[in-house]
């Protein structure tokens, strides 16, 4: 079994999407085993042209019409023992919006910004994760685990978060994350697995705080990995865009959402192998109705 988890773990990074606010699709319930691991380089490319506001969803993008946004993804877990799992995750992230010439000119001249561009590009947020099995029990022919996480997030490197509506295509909220997180995890023998999480991310800034949570259902095994997902995130408190007196201030909005994902993983040889993935949006708050979809490259050892 730790054989399988160290060729399936990397998969667990396609579900994450470029967003901050995302980091729960890191976490797997499989460990990597000790000095075991995997390494991924991957890119993922969604758009959205529709947004979910309070309390409706809207057709177009303010100001933009469409945004589009590119990233190119490091990920990296290694099993410190048996118990620990060590996970590290670093996006560089290009946003794109649509907007035309006319409102790149008015937003330059409302900002004061010379030079201003549909485009933001850069490193976004680093994140460290360490994971602990606490429990396991057999049931039957299958294994139940019970584990833990801690992470910390910060910025990487020094995008701009501006007030105002240029915000919608920032790509970061610039704001340093304290996640736990508990998970529960049920494997079969004949492969099939559930995995279900839930935990609390505290936030800097205005920024709110979340309830996040993840249920998976799939099938891990020696030379196949499938699983479909479902991710939400709640924030705790906060401004609605819609909201009277809103000010513009982005990074203070209420963030929730619901998002669908798959995805699957196929080894190559010696170790290396390919992913791919796919996630949507279904239901959400001051955050774009966007799919995306991702591919990869893995190193396991």
């Amino acid at each position: 079994m730790k054989k399988v988890s160290s060729l399936i773990i990397a998969t667990f990074s396609l579900i994450s999407t470029v967003h901050s606010t995302h980091a729960q699709g890191l976490v797997s319930g499989f460990m990597a085993g000790k000095k075991h691991g995997s390494v991924v380089v991957s890119g993922t490319s969604e758009s959205y042209t529709n947004v979910y506001l309070a309390p409706d969803k809207v057709d177009g993008v303010p100001i933009f019409q469409e945004v589009r946004v590119n990233s190119l993804n490091l990920y990296a877990t290694y099993g410190i023992t048996d118990k620990i799992d060590a996970v590290l995750s670093l996006p560089y992230i290009q946003s794109q919006g649509q907007a035309n010439g006319t409102v790149i000119n008015d937003l330059s001249a409302l900002y004061s910004t010379q030079g201003y561009t549909n485009v933001r590009q850069g490193l976004q947020d680093i994140t460290g994760l360490l994971k602990f099995k606490s429990f396991s029990r057999e049931i039957g022919s299958s294994i139940l685990d019970l584990l833990g996480t801690v992470s910390f997030s910060t910025p990487a490197s020094n995008y701009q978060t501006n007030t105002g509506y240029g915000y919608i295509i920032a790509i970061g909220n610039r704001a340093t994350k304290y996640t736990a997180t508990g998970v529960a995890h049920l494997k079969t023998s004949s492969g099939v697995f559930a995995t279900g999480q839930i935990g609390y991310s505290l936030r800097t800034g205005l920024v709110p705080n979340a309830l996040i949570g993840e249920a998976k259902v799939g099938y891990a095994g020696p030379k196949t990995y499938v699983e479909g997902s479902v991710s939400f995130q709640e924030s705790n408190g906060g401004t609605d865009i819609s909201e009277t007196g809103f000010q513009g201030f982005f990074p203070s909005t209420r963030v929730n959402y619901v998002r669908l994902g798959a995805s699957a993983y196929r080894p190559i040889t010696n170790g290396f192998g390919l992913t791919l993935g796919a996630n949507t949006y279904v239901a959400g708050r001051n955050i774009g109705k966007a799919t995306g979809y991702s591919a990869g490259v893995t190193y396991n050892f």
